[in-house]
């Protein structure tokens, strides 16, 4: 008797071309949204944030991608498998291969499973679960094809962090603004909310960026492509628990990512 797929892979990262799974959706999974949530070293917070999201309604599935925590993160996802089947489901990095590429590896996953809401969120509760719904219906009800939620739509909407980096994080945005001429209040948020129809016109293969630019090159594909753009009010919550994975090394990558980006951008066709 064939075993079911738990959902469970372990994968190089090195290459998603060919994506070698069998990703055919499981007979009775009805939900059309997915969470893909990043984790390295997220013990503290990995088993609430997916009891936080499961608890929803609608529906949500969740897909962990987990670089190789050594601290158990993916012993916990596989204990909870049994409590959510068919709903959570889990791959497998060898080695920490960056936040962009964990995205990029979760889109490729969902694309091929048939989920039409694709989410981005991390796993530290920076980002409210609960906001889900809205970024859902944003693009569900409201007709966008990307839902952000903004830490800057209405003044600055950030909790618990230090003046500095608020600074920095508002004025990257403002420098983004300028430079891609986007005109998105919160140009670096990671908490987004996908139609399918935008991943499958972005060549995922092509994009550059792995660290804090891989947020700001999605938004300016999606925006050259002129799919609809939406940002919904979020409070971001700066995380209790657990390290933070920034670095001056990611806002460098960045400042002049963005450059980089706008010039290639002349040399490229963004017909659909």
């Amino acid at each position: 008797m064939e075993k079911p797929d738990t959902g469970n892979h372990f994968c190089s990262g090195k290459s998603d071309k060919l994506f070698p799974y069998n990703t055919t959706r499981t007979p009775g999974s009805v939900s059309d949204s997915i969470v893909i949530i990043p984790t390295y070293n997220e013990k503290e917070n990995a088993e609430a944030i997916v009891r936080a999201v499961m608890a929803l309604e609608p529906e949500f599935h969740v897909l962990i991608v987990d670089d190789g925590s050594p601290d158990g993160t993916a012993q916990i996802i596989q204990g909870l498998q049994g409590e959510f089947p068919n709903r959570l489901f889990m791959e497998q990095r060898k080695g920490k291969l960056g936040l962009g590429t964990a995205y990029i590896h979760g889109f490729k996953w969902a694309l091929q499973k048939g989920y039409e809401f694709i989410f981005e969120m991390d796993a530290d509760f920076s980002h409210n679960p609960n906001d889900l719904v809205r970024l859902r219906d944003a693009c569900k009800n409201g007709g966008a094809d990307l839902a952000i939620g903004s830490r800057y739509v209405v003044g600055v909407n950030v909790v618990n962090w230090p003046m500095g980096r608020v600074l920095m994080s508002y004025f990257a945005s403002y420098y983004v603004r300028m430079v891609t001429g986007m005109q998105i209040n919160d140009t670096t948020a990671g908490f987004k909310c996908y139609r399918d129809t935008v991943l499958k016109t972005i060549d995922l293969n092509k994009i550059d960026f792995v660290g804090y630019a891989f947020q700001i090159e999605m938004k300016f594909l999606a925006w050259k492509f002129g799919f609809k753009i939406t940002e919904v009010p979020i409070i971001f919550t700066d995380r209790t628990k657990g390290e933070s994975k920034m670095s001056s090394g990611i806002f460098k990558e960045a400042v002049l990512g963005v450059l980089q980006m706008k010039i290639q951008s002349y040399f490229r066709n963004f017909r659909r």
